[in-house]
Formats: structure tokens, C-alpha cells, sequence
């Protein structure tokens, strides 16, 4: 199975060839596509009119259906504040199509006080439900006659595969039950005038993932943090008594949460539908065990989707996997079903970002739509929302379901996705015991390798730090190299404080927050012909740095430097890892995701504590220098009113403004305001002068309060997100240091000194790549260390139309990227 990925089968070439090309079909309808939606945007964007009245007239429904995930109500509330702006009638249909064919009080008339405070609520607070009525056709009929009563012609679904599928079937049949109705006299002529044709736009609400045609689904990062939250916890008593646990996750006919799960934690085994272990997979998972406790491993973690079975089809339960080790074994062996705490709690801040940026999507798919417009789902590809055609993305998650029924295993692999497999190959090399004995190189012939990489951090800690210098090693290792892990950053390397990293030195590094091989802020600029010496005395033959704009800055200084010091001529990457998102060339940083949640997490508390002191605004102050991420999307994740900062320039007009708006927002009975403040916002409206004013402009209506959160948004355990990224980032900066080592070696000697091979390694939209750190450049504001162009700002606009106020739209422009695959 390890080696069935590396080429497509001819069953999935052909099956592909079968469907259309879901890609660019998504494109076209992207927020950056060129087509005519882009210049509707656009032309009200250039009047300065925003939408306005562009939905005068007509009326949208939201519901959501099926199983809750978490990030449902950011979704409802998108909706409805983004329809309203637009100017739609919008309304909120209760449990779902059951809610839809009952009708009467089910059907709610919605304003933007409605969604007042339920972006940080779990669940959905409109209700679900699973409604037989509806899969009969006269049921759909009666759903038909309560939305035309109401003028509604216009569906958001917030749903599963199975929901999605109802509602395009719905939209199908639409024009029978029209003249049905009409003939049975249930409707008027101009009822039926008006709801002439069904506009249908989905959003895919499951916490499985097992849609195919998004990169995820509202809900799935949040379940991963349940899941995430209960292994660690789980690791310290299995740690303390040398147990083993078996965990259940949910996942009945899809592994995705128990693969990430077990990227994330570091499981020793996982079982999935996709990967059937083999057949004698007891005898390896026994010896597997034995052996690493023999390394001095004092627990082990085995991760089971509940829908997991062998290759013959038949299931593999939790209980069958103890019953094997406690008495093959004698292993002290427990089992914890986590089951429906995976679709509880509070929605992390990526499901409620994703449920803001899909929700508003959603709407504006519909501010022009008419009878020729297919029924859409808007999807996640890469760090895009798009719009696909549904019916596509259904078939390929059937198609999916059929592979795995007849037991065509790596083709349902496969078509889950690109990033499904790199997940799986993974953690299968990840979680190997040892390296190989013998290593092939990039030409097939095998070598054992004297090659040294190193590795180092630069900057200030990040959360994700230690994960991806644990998949560096494993993978490193897993070809062949040695790897030194220089400590302290650049000030360990001249005090000789290098040393070479095993494969079990870095078994639990991945949940562990903070920097493990230790970090400091400095740069080489001045110190070039000393760390020129110390690369040539360790014998150094290519670098990763982890780290944050030092560590950037660090990465062009050395690779400027090649002419002079030909120890420097070797292949060097950075892996950005700061908090505060800053670094020119990926979209994320790893830290900014842990960083995020702790912001928002702390947000949630400090709006609750309101409800004893009401008619309250809080000032929040972030971190993050000179960049405003963490203060705009927390601001979005966190349902606030404002966010201040440098890159966007307010004076006394503006706070002026909002004062207002919170005057008239908590007169209106909300009885909380929340604003953040970047760090570095403007040196003169400091975050203390911010609550005088509004103290004093607000004292009539409402009191102040300011939080300074400090470093805790720089500590805790690392999120999944900054745990895969950092893994599946780190394995990649190995491979592309293998590729270039071997290019560029004579005689055991390594020397390079092409710009594209001196690179930063992240993902920017759609593209995870190598962008040569020289072009980078040209990008970046080095006086106040940030990119001259930040995707994030696109979402501003965002921010205040949710925040009720007035706000032109902007539409995000696509970047033309210099990128080195």
C-alpha cells in the first residue's frame, strides 16, 4: 500500500477524464476570477455604493441540515448580516427541512441583531433535524408552496453531501410543483412569477471532511482540536503508568479525522477505511510496540476511525485491538470513545473565519443570479473561497464511497485529494521505528550517506517550532542524511553548540509548544565570516531555518554573502514561524494559527464576563508588531466591531465614528462592544488613550474596560493546524534539500550559489512552493518588517459589513507569485 501513490492508476486517470474539471470550473467563479461576477463587484465597488439595493425585492432562506459541526453559526450569521447589506429580505428556517415543509413558525424574518453573539456558540442555533417528509416528493411540494408564500426563490444550505444533494433535487422539480400549485389554485399568478426559478448555493457543514472539492469543511478543524485536546491529555496519565489507549473518532466512511489526528499527536498506529492494514497486522502492530517501549517509549496512542475494516472487509473495533495487546502483550491497555465531544464546544477560530468568508460568498453568489445559474457550493482551495458547481463535487464524493465498497483502496485515497495522500505517505514515513539500513538516492542507486543538514530556529518562539523540526529529522534521517541541530540560533552556532539529532530524540516533540532547540533574534549581517567558519568546521551541506522575519532576513544576508564565503554556497530554506504573521511570501506563518485561537479564546471570556456588567466595550491589545493579522482576523473569528491597525489608517474621524456606531448598537439592547488594537497600530492612539475617549465620548450609554493580552498569545500547546503545517512543510524542505544536494555535489563537496536555491518555503493561495528569498524583496517593507501585500486586508471590508458598518466590498485580486516548485 506505502507505495501505491506515486502514480495515478489507470482507473483513476480514466474516472477523472469522466468528470469535469472541478478546478477551473472554481476558478472562474473565485473572488479573483475575470468574469462577469468580478465586474458586478467591481462596478459597484467603483461607484462607492457597496451593494446597496442590489437585492431590493428579493429574499434568501438559510438553514442548515443534517449532523452540526461547529462554525454553523458563523455561516447563519454571515448570511444573514452579508444579505441584509446587500439588501435581500432574509430569512432563517428552523430544524431544517423539516422546518421548511412544517413552515408557520419554523420561518423566521431575521435581523442583524438576531445574530447578535452567536459566532462563539458550538452547534447551531437554528436547529437540525433529519426530516423523512422532505425525500418524498409531496413533501418537497409543501416546502415549495411555504417558501413561495414568502416571496423566497433563493436557498443557502448549510449542510452535508446528503443535504446539498436534497436541495439540488429540490432545485430540479422546482418548476413542476410551480405549475402544480398553480393549477391547484395554491398560488397566485404573480406568486408564481416571482419565485420562477430556485437559486441554490450550498456550504458544506461536517466535522469529517468528507466532501470532496473543498480543502475542508466548516466544522473539521474544530473537531480535530477536540480530538487533538483529548489525546494530549490522555498522553500524561499513559505516560505516567507506561499505558496504551485506544481512541475512537469519528470517521464512518472517512479517515480524515483520525489521519490528521494522528499526524498531530504523533500516534503510533492508525486505522482508517482508506488504509486497511495488512494482513498480518497484528503480528507487526505487537512488534512495533515492543520495540519502542524497548526504546524507552512509556506510551503508546492508536488511533481508530470507527468506520476502520481490513482488507477483507471486516471491522476493526477498539475492544479487538486491546484484547490483542493485553494478551499478546500484557500491556496495561485502556479505551476512551470520544464520540459526540467532537462535534461539541466552542468553534476554533479557522471554522469561524471559514463560516464568515463562505457565508458572505454564499450571498453574493446570489446578488446576480438567475434560471440559467446551476446550484453552486462554495469551497475552500487552498486559501481561496470558491464557488464549484455542486453536482461535481457529489459525484466525486460518491464516486469515493463506491471505491471503497469494492475495496479499490488507494483510488479512494486518491480521490479524496492530493492532500489526503501526502497526509497518509506522511505519517507512514513519520512513524517508522528507525530509518531504513540503506537509502536510495533521487538516480536509484544506494548510498549511505556522509551528507550533514542542519537545522536551527531564528527568532522569537512560535507555536509549531518543534513539530516541523521533527518531521525534519525523521525525514531527513529517512534519506540518508545526518542532521545537526544547531541551538540557541546563530549565538549557539559560534559557541559550538551543534549536535546531531536521533530518530527517537524528537518522538513527542510535536506537542510540545515554544522552541525545544532554543532561539534567539539574531542575524548574521555582522557576523558573516564566523558563521562562514562554524558551516565549513561542521561540515554543513544545507540548512533549514525555522523562524520568523529575522530568520528571513537571516536567509538573504547568507545567501548575498555566497560570493565572498563559499561555505555558504549550499541550499538553505526558511519555514516562516512567527506570530505575527509577517513574513513576505506564505500566507501563514506557523504560531499565527495557536496564536489566533488563544486571541479569540480570550475574547470569548472577556465578552462573557459582560453579562453580569452590562452595556460594556472592551479594548483588546494584540501582538504582532507592525502587521495587523492577528488583530483583523480575531477581530473576524471574535465577532468585533473594530480592529485598529497600521496598515490601515484611522484618525480621531474614525473613532469617532465608532463610537458612535457602539452608542447605537448597545441603545439597540446588545449589550457588549468589543474592539482590538494592533501593537504598533500608531504610536500617537495608544491603546489606553483609545478607552479614554470612548469612556468619555460613551459614558451616557456605556462604560470601558482594556485587556493587554501579552505573551500568552505566544505560548500553549500548538494548534493541529500549526502542528500539520509545520510537519508537512518541514518534510518538504527536506526533500528539496535532498534534491538540491544531490544536484550540486562533486566529490563531496556542495556548492550552489543560485538564487533558487536559497528559497522560502510556504503556501500562498492555491500553492505551496519555493520562492527564492532574493525575489522576495521587492515584496517587503523592511522598515517595519511586513510584505507589501498582505491577503488578509481583503477581508477587512468583511469585518465591518458584519459589524453593521457601512463598508464597500472589495474584491481580492489575485498576486502574480514568483514561485520555485
Amino acid at each position: 500500500m506505502s507505495g501505491g501513490f506515486d502514480e495515478e492508476s489507470q482507473n483513476i486517470k480514466k474516472l477523472k477524464a469522466d468528470m469535469p474539471d472541478m478546478g477551473s470550473m472554481g476558478r472562474t467563479m473565485s473572488f479573483s476570477g475575470d468574469d462577469s461576477y468580478v465586474d458586478t463587484v467591481s462596478k459597484f465597488a467603483r461607484a462607492g455604493q457597496g451593494f446597496g439595493m442590489v437585492g431590493t425585492g428579493k429574499c434568501v432562506a438559510v438553514f442548515t441540515s443534517g449532523g452540526d459541526s461547529q462554525g454553523m453559526n458563523a455561516a447563519v450569521r454571515a448570511v444573514v448580516r452579508m444579505g441584509i447589506y446587500v439588501g435581500f429580505k432574509v430569512y432563517a428556517i428552523h430544524e431544517g427541512y423539516q422546518g421548511m415543509v412544517d413552515g408557520g413558525n419554523c420561518f423566521k424574518d431575521m435581523t442583524w441583531k438576531d445574530v447578535s453573539g452567536i459566532i462563539q456558540r458550538g452547534g447551531t442555533v437554528i436547529g437540525s433535524a433529519r426530516c423523512q417528509d422532505f425525500r418524498e416528493r409531496w413533501g418537497r411540494k409543501k416546502a415549495a408552496l411555504n417558501l413561495i408564500k414568502r416571496g423566497i426563490n433563493n436557498l443557502v444550505v448549510i449542510g452535508g453531501d446528503g443535504s446539498l444533494t436534497g436541495a439540488n433535487l429540490f432545485r430540479l422539480e422546482w418548476a413542476e410543483h410551480l405549475t402544480e400549485l398553480s393549477e391547484e389554485e395554491l398560488i397566485t399568478d404573480a406568486e408564481k412569477e416571482h419565485c420562477s426559478h430556485l437559486n441554490i448555493v450550498g456550504m458544506v457543514g461536517s466535522i469529517d471532511n468528507d466532501f470532496c472539492g473543498t480543502d475542508m469543511t466548516i466544522g473539521t478543524d474544530t473537531a480535530l482540536h477536540r480530538i487533538i485536546e483529548c489525546v494530549d491529555a490522555i498522553s500524561t496519565t499513559a505516560q505516567s503508568h507506561q499505558r496504551t489507549f485506544v481512541l475512537e473518532v469519528m470517521g464512518r466512511h472517512c479517515g480524515y479525522l483520525a489521519l490528521v489526528a494522528g499526524l498531530a499527536s504523533s500516534a503510533d498506529w492508525i486505522f482508517i477505511p482508506e488504509w486497511p492494514p495488512e494482513t498480518n497486522w497484528q503480528d507487526k502492530l505487537c512488534k512495533k510496540l515492543t520495540q519502542t517501549r524497548e526504546f524507552g517509549k512509556r506510551l503508546h496512542i492508536i488511533i481508530v476511525a470507527e468506520g476502520a475494516k481490513d482488507q477483507q472487509g471486516n471491522p476493526i473495533t477498539t475492544q479487538q485491538i486491546k484484547d490483542l495487546i493485553v494478551t499478546r502483550l500484557g500491556h496495561d491497555t485502556r479505551i476512551t470513545v470520544l464520540g459526540h465531544v467532537q462535534r461539541g464546544g466552542n468553534p476554533s477560530a479557522f471554522d469561524r473565519i471559514l463560516g464568515c468568508r463562505m457565508g458572505a460568498e454564499a450571498v453574493l453568489s446570489l446578488v446576480d443570479a438567475d434560471q440559467e445559474m446551476p446550484a453552486y457550493v462554495v469551497t475552500l482551495d487552498g486559501n481561496k473561497a470558491i464557488r464549484t458547481p455542486l453536482m461535481d463535487c457529489v459525484t466525486r464524493t460518491q464516486a469515493v464511497a463506491q471505491a471503497l465498497k469494492e475495496g479499490k483502496f488507494e483510488m479512494a485515497a486518491e480521490l479524496r485529494g492530493r492532500s489526503f495522500v501526502n497526509n497518509l505517505r506522511t505519517y507512514l514515513t513519520l512513524t517508522r521505528l528507525k530509518p531504513p539500513d540503506k537509502v536510495c538516492s533521487l538516480d536509484g542507486k544506494t548510498c549511505a550517506s556522509n551528507m550533514n543538514v542542519g537545522v536551527m530556529n531564528i527568532g522569537a518562539p512560535a507555536a509549531g517550532m518543534n513539530a516541523a523540526i521533527r518531521a525534519f529529522v525523521r525525514t531527513s534521517l529517512f534519506n540518508g542524511y545526518s542532521v545537526l541541530g544547531i541551538h540557541d540560533g546563530f549565538e549557539g552556532l559560534l559557541e559550538d553548540n551543534v549536535h546531531h539529532i536521533g530518530w527517537m530524540d524528537v518522538g513527542d516533540w510535536v506537542r510540545i509548544g515554544g522552541s525545544l532547540l532554543g532561539t534567539n533574534r539574531m542575524t548574521p549581517a555582522k557576523i558573516l565570516d564566523k558563521v562562514a567558519e562554524k558551516f565549513k568546521k561542521f561540515n554543513i551541506h544545507g540548512l533549514l531555518v525555522i523562524g520568523g522575519f529575522e530568520g528571513y532576513q537571516s536567509i538573504i544576508e547568507m545567501s548575498e554573502a555566497r560570493d565572498k564565503y563559499p561555505s555558504l554556497c549550499i541550499p538553505m530554506v526558511i519555514i516562516p514561524a512567527t506570530v505575527s504573521n509577517n513574513v513576505p511570501g506564505a500566507d501563514f506563518s506557523l504560531g499565527c494559527d495557536t496564536a489566533l485561537n488563544a486571541i479569540t479564546e480570550a475574547c470569548d471570556k472577556i465578552k462573557q464576563s459582560a453579562s453580569g456588567s452590562k452595556r460594556r466595550v472592551f479594548i483588546v491589545e494584540t501582538m504582532g508588531g507592525y502587521c495587523g493579522y492577528l488583530a483583523t482576523m480575531s477581530a473576524l473569528a471574535g465577532g468585533a466591531d473594530a480592529a485598529y491597525i497600521f496598515e490601515e489608517h484611522f484618525g480621531i474621524a474614525d473613532l469617532q465614528a465608532d463610537v458612535e456606531h457602539l452608542k447605537a448598537k448597545i441603545s439597540d439592547n446588545v449589550q457588549r462592544g468589543l474592539l482590538l488594537r494592533n501593537e504598533k497600530a500608531n504610536a500617537n492612539f495608544s491603546t489606553d488613550f483609545i478607552q479614554r475617549l470612548f469612556a468619555e465620548e460613551g459614558k451616557d450609554v456605556f462604560t470601558t474596560r482594556n485587556n493587554v493580552l501579552g505573551h500568552m498569545q505566544q505560548g500553549g500547546s500548538p494548534s493541529v493546524f500549526d502542528r500539520n503545517m509545520g510537519t508537512k512543510l518541514a518534510v518538504r524542505a527536506s526533500e528539496f534539500l535532498r534534491e538540491q544536494i544531490e544536484k550540486n555535489v562533486k566529490d563531496g563537496v556542495v556548492y550552489t550559489n543560485s538564487p533558487d536555491t536559497a528559497c522560502l518555503l510556504g503556501i500562498q493561495k492555491r500553492r505551496l512552493g519555493f520562492r527564492p528569498v532574493q525575489k522576495l524583496k521587492a515584496t517587503t517593507d523592511f522598515q517595519h518588517r511586513i510584505p507589501t501585500n498582505q491577503w488578509w486586508m481583503k477581508l477587512r471590508p468583511l469585518l465591518r459589513i458584519l459589524a453593521k458598518h457601512a463598508s464597500t466590498y472589495i474584491v481580492e485580486s489575485e498576486v502574480q507569485e514568483t514561485c520555485c516548485e
